[in-house]
């Protein structure tokens, strides 16, 4: 059976293949004009009519609205590159992109997808273990590489770049490897703040009374996943002697509650809900700060930094010296009410950094965070993996090393390496076409001066011309490349592998199954 598609006879197993090589194409057509440093932007539009221009690859994945599955899976893909090492989503998703169309090219020829894949498999692995052994790994925080990879995941934005290096170096090598933690959780972006590095947490929030004090030394910190309010009681209890009563017990348990707060020596109550007013009005009185409604990550800093445990609300009818153990401490906590920040340098076993940047608009300062955010994780990656040079030159250089594979692997297994061969070929050209270049032409060049200058040349952005990257100081981290590859031959595998594509028997989500028909 056969199906005409676009213009030519397709079997009909194919077309599954076909669909979903288009709409990853699709996909990878939105971001790959924002790739390398002359990319441009891209601008998104909600139903509202809010806008958001960002150069951004894993915000423009995040927020366009695909409804194709193997789109979706591609943008998973892209997500779970971002969520592991913070960059590399449009790497990874014209990889992937690059393997599906050079593989469809093979398989409408007669190729099976099986040696296909199997192909990709044996390229991908062949790459990767090329660019592993490429990897250069920085000389300490001090390595004049560790911000040479921050300037460029920065987009040449060299302040942003020094705050992140600067936070690198308050924290530690050692905490920047540790799995647990992220530096890039560790940025504030704020409407009229200066950028700057804080050595503690900036919480994006202010006391919720302007007479509590603006500023304590030598604190304990409650840390509270509940609003700091009596237990609430149900309404209709309220109605009876007996509810009445037990509404007085809980009010009167609450005002116990608060007079352990006081005793405990606690200096700032931090809550992810509200705080109700007859405590406002207590803490107030007690000189103690309190702040409500923050984010689980504000607290989970917090919690980092001061050493505190987040506690239920439960936990405050523990004994006092019960209660104490959970507690943190801080140093100093101050309220900025010029931004309506508040600033804790806490005393927990791991110091803290926090990288605050400012801008004059909500879309300025939106799109400084992202780019606050990129040279944090290129700063912290490079840490962990060291450093490829950059703007696709690391991944043409691992080309004769895929090419002597193919050689090797013969028969059809080989039309699946090539697939690799062409995807690593494809980030370069793709930087230079959004250069303003012919990237056949220069592509030849790159590929000339690395055979016979070195593997770190390629090709100047700006001139058009073959350049040493490493002595133009163009670095990426080595993780990221590394990951994407990966990413994009697991993802290139699960669409190639889909054979046929069926719609799901719809499912009730609740409730008990309808009642049978009267006789």
């Amino acid at each position: 059976m056969v199906r005409q598609v676009a213009g030519g006879e397709v079997e009909e197993r194919f077309v599954a293949l076909l669909s979903n090589a288009a709409a990853v194409r699709a996909v990878a057509a939105v971001v790959e004009g924002t790739l390398g440093p002359k990319g441009l932007d891209c601008m998104l539009v909600d139903r509202f009519g809010d806008v958001t221009i960002t150069n951004d690859g894993s915000t423009i994945l995040d927020k366009i609205d695909a409804q194709h599955p193997a789109a979706r899976l591609l943008i998973s893909g892209a997500q779970a590159q971002d969520r592991e090492v913070g960059d590399g989503t449009t790497t990874a998703t014209v990889l992937a992109s690059a393997l599906i169309t050079q593989a469809v090219t093979h398989a409408g020829r007669g190729v099976p997808i099986t040696k296909l894949v199997e192909g990709i498999r044996l390229g991908i692995s062949t790459a990767v273990a090329g660019l592993q052994r490429r990897a250069r790994p920085i000389a300490g925080l001090d390595d004049p590489l560790l911000r040479d990879t921050a300037v460029i995941a920065a987009r040449g934005d060299q302040g942003i770049a020094d705050l992140a290096v600067d936070a690198a170096r308050r924290v530690g090598a050692d905490t920047l490897k540790d799995p647990t933690y992220r530096l890039a959780d560790w940025v504030v972006a704020k409407e009229g703040a200066k950028d700057e590095t804080f050595g503690g947490v900036i919480v994006d929030q202010e006391p919720v009374n302007v007479q509590m004090p603006r500023s304590l030394q030598n604190v304990r910190v409650l840390l509270l996943d509940d609003p700091l309010e009596p237990e609430p009681l149900d309404g209709q209890a309220m109605g009876t002697e007996i509810g009445f009563r037990r509404y007085m017990e809980l009010q009167d348990e609450f005002r116990k509650w608060l007079d352990t707060l006081q005793s405990a020596g606690i200096g700032l109550v931090a809550s992810t809900k509200a705080v109700a007013g007859e405590a406002e009005e207590r803490l107030t009185q007690a000189g103690i700060i309190a702040t409500r409604r923050l984010s689980l990550r504000e607290m989970e800093r917090l919690a980092e930094n001061t050493g505190a445990r987040i506690l239920k609300r439960g936990s405050l009818k523990r004994p006092l010296a019960e209660l104490t153990q959970f507690l943190g401490t801080a140093a100093d906590v101050s309220a900025d009410q010029e931004l309506d920040l508040l600033r804790v340098t806490g005393a927990g076993p791991r110091p803290a950094a926090t990288i605050l940047v400012g801008a004059a608009t909500r879309q300025v300062r939106d799109e400084r965070e992202r780019i606050a955010v990129d040279a944090a994780w290129a700063v912290q990656q490079t840490v962990k993996g060291g450093v490829l040079v950059g703007e696709g030159a690391a991944a043409l250089a691992v080309v004769p090393e895929v090419e002597t594979v193919k050689s090797k692997a013969g028969g059809m297994v080989s039309y699946g390496v090539d697939c690799v061969i062409e995807a690593l070929k494809t980030p370069i050209s793709r930087i230079l076409a959004n250069a303003g270049f012919n990237p056949l032409e220069k592509l030849e060049e790159a590929t000339r001066a690395q055979r016979e200058h070195g593997d770190t040349w390629g090709i100047d952005t700006d001139s058009g011309e073959p350049t040493d990257m490493a002595a133009d100081h163009v670095f990426d981290p080595a993780p990221v490349m590394i990951y994407a590859l990966r990413t994009a031959g697991e993802v290139a595998e699960a669409i190639l592998r889909i054979n046929t594509i069926i719609k799901k028997r719809e499912v009730a989500l609740t409730g008990p199954p309808p009642p049978p028909p009267p006789a």
